[in-house]
Formats: structure tokens, C-alpha cells, sequence
């Protein structure tokens, strides 16, 4: 659960206008990073956006100035909804092996909660722009990078306080357990019952096990 910010008095009208327009700002980025999963953060024009969120182009574009700064804030504003509910929770294990399990199955509780109506935001969207260049896609391949080393290094910390096996491949067994994070993802969008989410758990915790120290 997010903690509740707060409330923000406003001092003046100066302060009244920056809160009002942050506020605005939120609303267009939820409701962008919904649309995203749906309808790609490429094919959703300012015109769409300003449709959903019932704001006029000349509106939205106060805020952004440019499709790619909007296509940038959307894919920040993602990963912080992302290290918020998924990353957020493991900080405070009680072992390296725990913070590996709180994160694959906060991960899927993500996915279940339907943030997105298109699953996880990363996988529908890096799907989508992995063939054009760009600062957006640089973007998405950097948190898909940080997020594979972050579950590789918790395989390392695991393996230095003797809960995984040495000679375990970290990278492999990071790639094994996304893996089944990924189909997960893919086969709950297709038929949205727990299926696929509690496969993806049993398989995890199987996998887990066969490389836990004996």
C-alpha cells in the first residue's frame, strides 16, 4: 500500500496553481500509462490522450511539449508505480533468499491487481518499440536491465550468506525465474484467471528449492 501524502495547504496563489497543475499532470500520466498497454505508447496521440482525460491538446500540451517528453514521463511514471509495489517490499527481508521470493511474488501480485489492462507495462510496451531506437526505448531497456541484475544479484547475496548453492549460475537462474514472471504476464492478459499466476509461483518455488544449499 502506497502511505498517503500529506494534504498540501496551499500558500498563495502561486502554490495553488503548481498543485493544481501537478495534480492535472498525475491524472494525464495515469491515465496515459493505461492506455499504453493497449493501445502502444506509440500508436497514443496527444489527441487520444486529451480525449480520455476530457483536457483540450492545447491543455495537455502545457504540460508536455512533445510526444517523446510524454512518452518519457509515462515510462517514468510506470517505474515508480513498479519499484513501489513490486521492488519496495523485498528492502526489508529478512534474508537474501526471502527478498528473491517477495520479489517474484509481489511481481505477480502487480500483474493481478490489474494495474494495466495490457499486464505489466514493461513487457507490453518494451514488445512494442524493441525494433526503434530511441530515448524511450533506452529507457525501458535500462529498467529492463536493472531489473534482471537486481534478481541476478539477489541470486549473489542468496549464494554469500549459504541459502543458494555456489555453484549455481546466477544469470541463468535470474533469466529462469523471469522467465516464468514473463509467461505469467503473457498468459494472465490472454485469460485473466490465476492460473498462470499460481503456475508461475509453483515453478519459481520449485526452482528456488533445487538450488537452495543443502
Amino acid at each position: 500500500m502506497n502511505p498517503q501524502e500529506p494534504a498540501i495547504q496551499p500558500q498563495g496563489r502561486l502554490r495553488k496553481r503548481r498543485s493544481d497543475g501537478e495534480k492535472s499532470r498525475a491524472a494525464i500520466l495515469d491515465e496515459a500509462t493505461r492506455l499504453a498497454t493497449i493501445e502502444g505508447i506509440g500508436g497514443l496521440s496527444i489527441g487520444r490522450l486529451a480525449e480520455a482525460v476530457g483536457m483540450s491538446k492545447s491543455g495537455l500540451y502545457a504540460h508536455f511539449r512533445s510526444k517523446e517528453e510524454l512518452q518519457l514521463a509515462i515510462v517514468d511514471t510506470a517505474s515508480e508505480l513498479f519499484a513501489d509495489q513490486v521492488v519496495a517490499p523485498s528492502e526489508h527481508a529478512n534474508s537474501a533468499l526471502a527478498r528473491l521470493e517477495i520479489l517474484a511474488d509481489r511481481y505477480l501480485h502487480y500483474i493481478e491487481i490489474d494495474n494495466f489492462p495490457g499486464g505489466c507495462f514493461f513487457a507490453s510496451v518494451l514488445a512494442e518499440v524493441d525494433m526503434h531506437p530511441g530515448a524511450v526505448r533506452d529507457r525501458l531497456v535500462a529498467f529492463l536491465g536493472d531489473w534482471l541484475g537486481r534478481l541476478e544479484a539477489g541470486v549473489h547475496d542468496a549464494q554469500a550468506e549459504g541459502s543458494i548453492r555456489a555453484d549455481e549460475d546466477a544469470a541463468q537462474l535470474a533469466f529462469e525465474i523471469e522467465a516464468a514472471l514473463f509467461l505469467a504476464n503473457a498468459q494472465y492478459v490472454v485469460t485473466h484467471t490465476r492460473a498462470p499466476l499460481d503456475r508461475a509461483r509453483t515453478s519459481i518455488e520449485r526452482r528456488l528449492a533445487a538450488a537452495t544449499a543443502k
